[in-house]
């Protein structure tokens, strides 16, 4: 019998890699929207195979891309999610509050976007820098009066800037940790940059929530990892930061927010902490079968999307999709699902409209090419602003379009159901 298949080394612990957590075979990088120009080109594909360690168990897939390739110029803009610059917002009041953020307060952003969450802290004085390595999206955020510099966080910027007399009583990670291929540099320089009582938070979808829910396209080649907090509290312990806190959110389908700091730091442990490192015991997350049952959930959500699909279109149904983020790229991709399912995509952000979705080469056009072509189905791409995107299309209900939320398993929204 020949031996397992190794596939190369854990990114956190070093251990060999041989335990399959979801195989979701060949696709292009998610966030690769095409111009018309390049459509009738050969793209690129890469293997999309999510892995588990059997050491520390974090989930991963391989580095296939360097990341400069990957976010050098990128088309997600997190301002156009009204509700994502809410929770910015409120996330900024809370921590001013909670930490006495204010004048002589320096506070940096890792993968700060679009200044989409630093510019709610320029009323308080607080001194603000963003680190972002997207030079079109670090411009947006400069228009917002919001200092962006254009490069990738790690030991040796960090250093820079102590050297530089800068250190930081706060640094924010929201959803960037998944996007970081070597985790311990990354880490180890959040630790040289933060200052003896700062403090840092890190927003990451809990994998807890991708595994109940089935949030298979929430892997993609952008995304090197996927953490519980168990995998979080063997990271931290690694650079001699603690976990002093940890909030259960509900944004991007379920995230945790976690606050760290230095092993020495006077910041007092909340019982969270311990409550949902045995929770995560408890289900399974030490043991290497919970993780590898987890395909056979994702392959029974294939079947039953395309056969709803199928029999849409069977009976002559139009579809068109709503959003084009990176996960509907996964969906589309893994399930094969093009322009014979659906006519076109739409998306509120400009920079993709005229371009098409990797792989599956769907038309996006602006929202307004709902009004005009008017569906059957609106396939919703961007499940975890469900909410959102109901209340903002509800009017299509009055030719009698109905919604598609595929993940965790299809659900059919009738618009003229949901209350004003």
């Amino acid at each position: 019998m020949p031996g397992a298949v190794q596939y190369g080394c854990c990114r956190l612990c070093g251990a060999s890699l041989s335990k399959t957590f979801v195989n979701l075979g060949m696709s292009p990088l998610c966030e690769s929207f095409l111009p018309a120009s390049e459509i009738d080109k050969m793209e690129p594909y890469f293997p999309l195979h999510a892995l588990v360690c059997e050491q520390c168990f974090l989930v991963q897939v391989r580095e296939y891309v360097q990341p400069d390739h990957i976010f050098s110029e990128y088309a997600y803009f997190s301002s156009y999610s009204d509700s994502w610059v809410e929770h910015a917002r409120q996330y900024c009041e809370m921590v001013v509050g909670r930490f006495g953020l204010g004048a002589g307060s320096e506070v940096f952003e890792i993968a700060s976007n679009d200044g989409y969450l630093l510019q709610h802290l320029l009323p308080f004085g607080v001194s603000v820098l963003g680190i972002e390595p997207a030079a079109n999206v670090a411009e947006a955020a400069r228009r917002k009066n919001v200092p962006t510099l254009v490069e990738f966080f790690g030991s040796a910027l960090a250093r820079r800037l102590v050297s530089e007399g800068r250190r930081a009583d706060l640094i924010i990670g929201n959803n960037v940790l998944a996007q970081v291929p070597d985790l311990n540099d990354f880490t180890a320089g959040m630790s040289v940059l933060l200052a003896p009582a700062g403090v840092i938070t890190l927003e990451f979808p809990h994998l807890e929530r991708l595994m109940v829910e089935n949030q298979f396209d929430t892997i993609y080649h952008e995304h090197f990892s996927y953490f519980s907090l168990l995998t979080i509290d063997w990271l931290a312990r690694r650079h001699r930061l603690r976990i002093f806190d940890v909030e259960q959110l509900a944004t991007h389908g379920g995230s945790l927010r976690v606050y760290l700091c230095h092993d020495e730091s006077r910041h007092g442990t909340s019982s969270r902490v311990d409550e949902l490192l045995a929770h995560e015991r408890k289900i399974g997350f030490e043991n290497i079968e919970s993780y590898t049952q987890f395909a056979t959930k994702v392959h029974r959500t294939k079947r039953q999307l395309l056969s709803f699909l199928v029999e849409c279109k069977e009976k002559g149904a139009r579809i068109c999709g709503y959003g084009a983020p990176g996960k509907g790229n996964t969906l589309l991709n893994y399930c094969g699902i093009g322009t014979d399912f659906l006519e076109f995509t739409v998306d509120r952000n400009p920079y993709k409209h005229g371009r098409y979705t990797p792989g599956m080469h769907i038309p996006i056009y602006p929202v307004s090419a709902i009004d005009e072509f008017q569906p059957d189905f609106l396939l919703i791409l961007p499940w975890n602003l469900k909410s959102e995107i109901v209340k903002q299309m509800r009017h299509v209900g009055s030719w009698g379009c109905k919604m598609i939320v595929p993940i965790p398993d299809v659900e059919v929204i009738n618009p003229r159901d949901i209350e004003t």
